[in-house]
């Protein structure tokens, strides 16, 4: 027993035990709260190692974010360019149709005015003939001047230079007392509603006669003119008579 135990013993004791090392590589002190700076054998071994390799990925990563900041504005600019022109068309389209809005309005009112003019000369003959009095009276200028307020505008009188554009001539004569084509007669009133002419006046236009020539003027062989002693052939009128117009 005595010899196993001074065995043991001697085993134990001759024998080197390994040595444990721990070595601390936090990088804040836990007593100081300090960052610890390695040592130098440790920053030439690895240490440039790490620093190039945070650099290089620092690199790529703003390499990255600026190409994707250029996509960015590129996308922006093209989506303010699709702002800017739908915004530029909806304007077009709302002006066209508050055009088109108030042609249809103006439209519809000189329909409706139009089918209205015959009761406004009913009135109107009923005020020459003098049977327009009292309540119908007040009526009527009631309605005239509404019509008359909406847009409704009268036209053609006794004087008036004659326009075929606006006049309607029913009877023609010739007149030394005239020296333009002149309504000398209204058979019925025109009526125009803003710049549309609803119906055009029914007059008689005079024409300035051959007497009112001056006598200076001479035909192409010398001979005199219409104011000459020559009688005109015939006395028919150059456009026929006043019956054959009203027939035609």
């Amino acid at each position: 027993m005595r010899h196993s135990d001074g065995a043991f013993g001697d085993g134990a004791a001759g024998e080197e035990q390994p040595r444990v090392v721990v070595r601390d590589k936090r990088r804040i002190d836990p007593v100081t709260g300090q960052v610890r700076v390695p040592p130098a054998s440790e920053q030439s071994a690895g240490g440039g190692v790490h620093v190039d390799e945070a650099t290089g990925r620092h690199a790529a990563d703003t390499q990255a974010s600026s190409a994707e900041l250029d996509a960015l504005r590129a996308q922006l600019d093209e989506r303010t360019g699709d702002v800017q022109r739908i915004s530029a068309e909806y304007s077009n389209y709302r002006r066209r149709v508050e055009r088109d809005r108030q042609l249809v309005i103006a439209i519809a009112k000189a329909q409706v005015v139009s089918q209205l003019l015959a009761v406004v000369d009913d009135i109107e003959r009923a005020e020459e003939h003098g049977d327009l009095s009292g309540v119908f009276k007040a009526v009527a200028d009631k309605l005239v001047s509404t019509l008359r307020a909406q847009g409704l505008e009268p036209f053609g009188a006794i004087g008036d230079g004659f326009d075929p554009a606006v006049h309607e001539a029913v009877h023609h004569s010739t007149s030394p007392e005239v020296h333009t084509p002149t309504v000398t007669a209204v058979l019925r009133c025109g009526y125009r509603f803003g710049d549309r002419v609803l119906r055009p006046a029914m007059v008689a236009v005079t024409d300035a006669s051959s007497d009112t020539v001056p006598s200076g003027d001479a035909g192409p062989s010398g001979d005199a003119g219409p104011s000459g002693d020559a009688e005109p052939v015939g006395d028919a009128e150059p456009f026929g008579s006043a019956e054959q117009l009203q027939d035609n």
